[in-house]
């Protein structure tokens, strides 16, 4: 774990994992929101948590809803409640994910420009990396400066797979 995971994992209040598409998804809640969306193998993946099985909690549900919505190209963006964990570098990297439009694509140079500091992709790239919520805080949508699919902690073929489902013109 890291000190993301081991945030959550102390805050975590219901856990499920739901079936989708592109393997199993961990889903995790704390008091405050959704903190955690991870798929199977992922980097970064917590260890088991000790927080109850709850595929009946009401946030996990709406999430889980969300998610088949978002798999059945139903929904490009979704609405719940939000608890991120993070230093607060990677929180803004995380909003600026947020504010990516469906179907669109930015790269780790121009949020390190928006951020003020256009010497820290690197930076970027780490907490990108580090986002504990796959698809939901779309850090997909982040591509090389030259376009090209670089680095996804869940997997360049799933990257490639939720580019593709968003009907953005994803890299062969």
């Amino acid at each position: 774990m890291n000190t993301t995971t081991d945030s959550i994992a102390q805050a975590c209040t219901a856990q499920t994992t739901i079936a989708t598409p592109l393997g199993a998804l961990l889903l995790v809640r704390t008091a405050k929101g959704l903190a955690g969306a991870w798929f199977e193998g992922q980097k970064h993946h917590p260890e088991p948590l000790s927080a109850a099985r709850r595929p009946d909690d009401e946030l996990l549900r709406r999430a889980a809803n969300q998610l088949h919505d978002y798999f059945a190209g139903e929904r490009d963006s979704f609405d719940l409640p939000l608890d991120l964990h993070g230093t607060a570098f990677q929180r803004n990297v995380w909003q600026h994910l947020l504010a990516i439009p469906p179907a669109g694509t930015t790269s780790y140079g121009a949020i390190a420009k928006a951020l003020g500091s256009a010497s820290a992709v690197r930076a970027v790239g780490g907490a990108v990396g580090r986002n504990p919520l796959s698809v939901i805080v779309p850090c997909h949508r982040v591509v090389g400066s030259d376009g090209s699919l670089t680095g996804y902690a869940g997997g360049v073929e799933r990257k490639r797979a939720l580019l593709k489902l968003e009907h953005t013109s994803a890299p062969a």
